[in-house]
């Protein structure tokens, strides 16, 4: 049954160039949208933060809003309904320089930002009130105590959780398929078609996923034994 399977095979030649450029472009959407996710996240949760009901119920819309709506379908607003509503010379850069990407990581980035904000939220309820009444005493502003004090605590004390978001949005960059973006699945897709190797294909792409994944768990579980030995 499995005298002819040799999956090794498409890793060379073309097949094999597509593949890894497909994987390279599954990269670096997760980095760029990564930083997006963490920097906006880190921003709502900072924002939530502050004596205000306006400000708390406009990131609680926001959350409710990316919480609630399928990934798949905020990926797609972006591309066929966003960017149109840009000026038509942003609109024919993008076309020229793969718009689909940019538009795909800006909705996974902003959709991730706001589990990244809940989770910083939680962990910013683990920091004790004394801490922040205290930095205020010193003399330090509102941002300086976020950024010094309580954003370092609410990171630690949040870890696990955003090590399972990060991973999450790796696995989740292979949506942008479904708007032409030639990531992993993409090419996988492609390549199957070409080939019809459907399950040599197929395992590749599942073995380089799955490898990345227990590469992120690791790191993850790294930074937990880390922080954990420093807390003790």
């Amino acid at each position: 049954m499995f005298g002819n399977f040799h999956p090794l095979a498409l890793l060379q030649g073309p097949h094999g160039i597509e593949l890894w450029a497909g994987l390279r472009l599954t990269l670096f959407a997760t980095l760029a949208a990564w930083l997006i996710a963490y920097g906006v996240g880190i921003l709502l949760a900072a924002i939530r933060s502050l004596p205000s009901k306006t400000a708390d119920r406009g990131v609680a819309a926001y959350v409710a809003y990316h919480r609630n709506v399928p990934l798949l379908v905020q990926v797609l607003y972006w591309y066929f309904g966003v960017v149109t509503l840009l000026p038509n010379s942003i609109q024919q850069w993008t076309n020229d320089h793969g718009g689909g990407f940019y538009a795909g990581v800006v909705a996974l980035g902003l959709c991730m930002a706001a589990y990244v904000s809940e989770d910083l939220r939680s962990g910013m309820r683990t920091v004790p009130h004394g801490h922040i009444e205290a930095s205020r005493a010193i003399g330090l502003t509102f941002a300086q105590t976020m950024a010094y004090v309580v954003l370092p605590q609410a990171l630690r004390a949040a870890l696990p959780a955003l090590v399972n978001n990060s991973l999450l949005l790796f696995k989740n960059t292979s949506l942008l398929m479904a708007i032409g973006v030639a990531e992993l699945t993409y090419a996988a897709r492609q390549i199957e078609g070409q080939t019809f190797k459907t399950f040599e294909v197929f395992t590749i792409a599942t073995v380089i996923y799955l490898s990345i994944s227990l590469v992120i768990m690791a790191t993850g579980h790294l930074l937990e034994q880390r922080y954990r030995t420093q807390r003790r």
